[in-house]
């Protein structure tokens, strides 16, 4: 997977959440929307981990087809 910085990620972070199936992912999603507003955020090693997992799956799957598919990782 490639290694994207924040700002990419948060570049595409509307089509996650758009994207994420109801439950958990979007959840997250949504929860990383609202961090992100605060000037001093900046998202944990996991936080990072899971963004970067979910931002892949759109260019793995394509963003117009369908959910995306997160396993958490413990």
């Amino acid at each position: 997977m490639t290694q994207r910085t924040i700002d990419e990620l948060l570049f595409h972070w509307r089509t996650v959440i758009g994207k994420a199936p109801p439950g958990w992912a979007r959840n997250f999603a949504l929860s990383i929307q609202k961090a992100r507003r605060r000037p001093d955020w900046h998202p944990s090693s996991k936080q990072l981990s899971l963004m970067q997992q979910m931002v892949a799956e759109l260019f793995i799957h394509g963003a117009d087809d369908g959910e995306i598919d997160v396993i958490e990782r413990g």
